[in-house]
Order: C-alpha cells, then sequence, then structure tokens
C-alpha cells in the first residue's frame, strides 16, 4: 500500500488508499471503543502518562486514534474543562478549527513523524531515518504556538533504525512540560525496552469480520456486500487490508495461490507465470502487497501445520522458507529490484519447502 500515485504538486503519503480519507482526515473510528475511553479517562483524569505506544496489527485503527486524541487534546487543552467531562468519546466536530488544521496537516503544535518521500528516487524511504526523528527537539524546544499542548505522533515505531529509535528515547526521557508522544507500532515487543518502560502501553484490537464489512463502504470503498464480506473474512482484523483487498481482488489472488500451492511440491510454471504477471504488472501495488502477504502467510501457515502433523524437521523447512520469502522482498524493496522474478523466487520457496 505504501506506494506513491500519480505525481502531483504535493508530496506522496506513505499511508494513503486512493479514495480514503487519510487518518488525520478521518472524523470515524470503527471497533475501538475501549481504547478511545482508556485515552479519554486517562486525560480527564489530569495526570496523562507523556507517553502511548498504541499497539496491534497493521490497518487496525491505531493511527486514526492517534490523531483523534491529538485533536481532542489540541482542542481542550484543558484535562478539567467542562467539554471533556462531559465527553462521551474523543470526537472533535469536522467543522472546528482544530479538526480543519489537523486534516490538513497545518496544526503548529502537531508533529507528525513517518517514512518521507525520496523525491530523487521517486520512492518512499524504507526507514524512519533518524532526522526525521530529531525534528521532535526543535518542535518540543519551541513554546506551543497555541499556548497548550505540543504533540508528536510516531508512525510506525516499528520503521525506525537504531539511530532513529535512540533519538526517541532521548526526548522521551526527558520530556517537556505538557508534550504527549503517541506511538504507532504494530509489533510493540520489538520495540527498544527502554522504550517500552517509558511509555504507557495501550492495545488495540483487530476488528471482527462484520465490523470490517460494514466499515468498508462507510470509508469510501467501492464494491458490493460480497466482495466486502469475503475481503472482511481475509483481512485478519484489519480494515486496511480489506480494503487492500476488495481494491486488488484479493480473494481472486488467494485463489490463485492456493491452486499453485495445491500442487507443490511441483511446481506449475504457467500458473506461477501467470500470478507473478498479474501482480507485478505496473500499476498494480495493491494486488503486489496483498500477494507478498498472501506467499509470507503461506509458508508461516505450512510451518504449523507441518509441525502439528510431521514433526519438527518439515516444521522447519517452511519457517526457512519464510525467512527466504522475507529476504525476497526485502531485497526486492530495498533495492528495486523486478517484482516478477521476486514473486517466482518466492513461489519457488514454497515449493522447495513442501518437499520436506
Amino acid at each position: 500500500m505504501a506506494r506513491a500515485p500519480i505525481a502531483t504538486e504535493a508530496a506522496p503519503e506513505v499511508d494513503a488508499i486512493e479514495g480514503v480519507a487519510l487518518p488525520r482526515e478521518r472524523g470515524d473510528l470503527f471497533g475501538q471503543a475501549a481504547a478511545e475511553a482508556a485515552l479519554l479517562d486517562a486525560y480527564r483524569s489530569g495526570r496523562i502518562h507523556h507517553g502511548w505506544i498504541l499497539g496491534g496489527p497493521k490497518g487496525i485503527g491505531k493511527a486514526t486514534l492517534a490523531f483523534r486524541f491529538a485533536r481532542f487534546v489540541l482542542a481542550h487543552p484543558d484535562p478539567r474543562a467542562e467539554a471533556v467531562t462531559r465527553a462521551r468519546d474523543l470526537s472533535v466536530p469536522a467543522d472546528h478549527p482544530t479538526f480543519r488544521r489537523v486534516a490538513c496537516g497545518a496544526h503548529a503544535d502537531l508533529l507528525h513523524l513517518r517514512r518521507p518521500w525520496d523525491e530523487k528516487a521517486k520512492r518512499f524511504k524504507t526507514e524512519l531515518p533518524v532526522e526525521e526523528v530529531r525534528r521532535t527537539v526543535s518542535f518540543f524546544g519551541s513554546t506551543a504556538g497555541e499556548g497548550g499542548w505540543r504533540i508528536a505522533i510516531v508512525d510506525s515505531a516499528d520503521e525506525m533504525n537504531a539511530n532513529s529509535a535512540n533519538a526517541l528515547l532521548k526526548i522521551l526521557e526527558e520530556p517537556p512540560p505538557r508534550s504527549l508522544f503517541l506511538v504507532v507500532s504494530h509489533a510493540p515487543g520489538r520495540l527498544l525496552p527502554t522504550i517500552r518502560s517509558r511509555c504507557r502501553r495501550l492495545d488495540l484490537a483487530p476488528l471482527t469480520p462484520h465490523a470490517i464489512a460494514d466499515a468498508l463502504g462507510e470509508i469510501g470503498i467501492e464494491g458490493d456486500p460480497k466482495s466486502f464480506a469475503a475481503a472482511a473474512e481475509l483481512a485478519d482484523g484489519s480494515l486496511r487490508r480489506a480494503a487492500t483487498l476488495v481494491a486488488a481482488d484479493g480473494v481472486g489472488l488467494m485463489r490463485a495461490l492456493e491452486a499453485i500451492v495445491a500442487r507443490a511440491p511441483d511446481l506449475d510454471l504457467r500458473a506461477a507465470h501467470a500470478f507473478a504477471d498479474r501482480v507485478a504488472a505496473k500499476g498494480a501495488d495493491e494486488a503486489f502487497d496483498v500477494a507478498v502477504d498472501f506467499i509470507a502467510e503461506t509458508a508461516e501457515n505450512g510451518a504449523r501445520r507441518a509441525l502439528e502433523t510431521r514433526g519438527l524437521s518439515a516444521a522447519a523447512a517452511w519457517a526457512e522458507a519464510h525467512d527466504e520469502i522475507g529476504r525476497i522482498f526485502g531485497r526486492a524493496d530495498a533495492l528495486n529490484l523486478d517484482r516478477k522474478a521476486a514473486v517466482l523466487a518466492a513461489l519457488r520457496a514454497l515449493a522447495e519447502a513442501a518437499r520436506n
């Protein structure tokens, strides 16, 4: 999903889905009432922790919740205010000045850190670089533009390298007054223990298939109820993934991959090439991302089934294939290698694992 759209005057957004509002633009939040209530209660207490890790699988609403909370705090800087006391959730009216400024990415007291667009290479950087995280130094070193809170959203922390993580840790260790850090993470357990120890962790739950199917139409995805339901079942609780599946005919891709894997360890070269051509075609970024996920999950599921039915040796072969698939697509992404060749190599890794 993190591919550049057709060039426009503004830089592309790493988290953009065509036709769908960005997290900072969204006024709604699906299926995360418990997490929302936890943040509201913490803010109302007047003793809110300065750092929060919003954890959970990708695409379940973590960034949307981060912006929703940021908007609420910026719109209501006094946690003792009547509007905060009476609030039932973190919503801010769409016509509120704070909502509009946050939606435009133009609020002086909100800093959004994410992988930047590399104009020279015409692609997004593969990591959240230290230079991006160090923007917090000047941001928190200045007076809040509107005299209230200053908030940084790290989206996502999983993409930080070692230098970036250490730079974030440094500012977390000595947080300025009235500062908030909302750290989005798809795998919080992999963050530096020192970062985890300086933040409160709030895990969001995967969405139910029913909730996802209902939400797809509301966020602007085009399709019919049948396709929404099928995508929701394959989405593993992720609304973002379901949206991608609908756009890329993920159900059809999954069926094509299952047909190829069903013949393993033999590899149907004609079917493999057809699959690779389909997902590696120009403009098929969503289909390629879906295929990468499906292939990796096929290896992961193969390891699990092999361990249950055939023993450790067979499971190890599938686990090794899973790691090799990760390396194949990692190299293809980092070095901008031929996508079709990467898909074919990954399919061969699956077939080889099935020999054991």
